[in-house]
């Protein structure tokens, strides 16, 4: 419990974001399995090419996950993000006084 309460606002921050964007916060899956892909590849021709064909090879196997890629959810809301636009419970707090 002491550490919960302790790490309170960083386990919270989650919902200082838009709603729209909590999908795509709660998981690194694509992350993981992107990596995953290229570690496996990497790995298993690891003596038998160049650092320039090795490069060439992650990048393909990059751009090839990228395909399989799930699009944003909330595009519009990374620039309010970026300019520091609050966020509480994943609603614009500006927009909430204004509905009140």
């Amino acid at each position: 419990m002491a550490c919960l309460e302790k790490d309170r606002e960083t386990l919270l921050a989650f919902y200082d974001f838009p709603a729209e964007h909590w999908i795509h916060l709660r998981t690194t899956n694509p992350i993981e399995s992107t990596f995953a892909t290229v570690r496996l590849r990497t790995a298993k021709t690891r003596g038998c090419v160049s650092r320039g064909s090795i490069l060439a090879m992650v990048f393909m196997l990059v751009k090839s996950a990228e395909r399989h890629w799930r699009r944003l959810n909330g595009v519009p809301r990374l620039a309010q993000v970026i300019e520091g636009v609050v966020f509480k419970d994943g609603v614009q707090e500006d927009a909430e006084k204004v509905a009140a």
